[in-house]
């Protein structure tokens, strides 16, 4: 039937899998309940556990938005989305529940209202044609500060995209 994995503990039952170079993504689908996606990112490899659950793995270097809600009879629960760059072998990361190992938070943001002011600034990146997962690291770290503050993140622009191109290409 497939891995089992226990939701509530956080823990993975992964097993073999990771040992395979790729971080590892637990999404649960139990609609009005538990919701949990991937908003952006390039998904290197999909196993469907059953028709409620599945894992996504990315590549090392990979940048990619894993949203999380949840809720009870009395209302919502949690709202997160956090934004990871995937880690390779022995670099330093974080942990972060159900991304196995974990790895480099670029930004975390929770309650619903920080939440979507996170996905509107995605969807103005999509909207001048940008792919988010090839953002400068430096400009979600930057959202992640200012909506911490309580204050708005400047907008990324095609000149900061080139900027941010530009400098990847001669760093070594």
């Amino acid at each position: 039937m497939g891995t089992v994995v226990d939701f509530r503990s956080g823990r993975s039952g992964l097993g073999a899998m990771d040992d395979d170079g790729l971080t590892h993504v637990e999404l649960a689908w139990v609609e009005k309940k538990i919701e949990s996606w991937i908003r952006f990112g390039s998904v290197a490899q999909e196993k469907v556990l059953d028709r409620h659950r599945r894992i996504v793995s990315f590549r090392p270097g990979a940048v990619f938005s894993f949203v999380r809600w949840a809720a009870n009879d009395f209302g919502t629960i949690i709202s997160r989305v956090d934004i990871v760059r995937v880690v390779g072998e022995g670099e330093a990361h974080q942990t972060l529940p159900f991304v196995r190992p974990g790895g480099d938070i670029l930004l975390r943001s929770e309650g619903w209202p920080k939440v979507e002011r996170v996905l509107q600034t995605i969807d103005g990146i999509e909207q001048l044609g940008i792919d988010p997962q090839a953002v400068s690291a430096d400009h979600w770290r930057h959202v992640h500060n200012r909506l911490t503050a309580g204050q708005e993140p400047r907008a990324y622009t095609l000149d900061l995209h080139r900027a941010h191109l530009l400098r990847r290409r001669v760093q070594p």
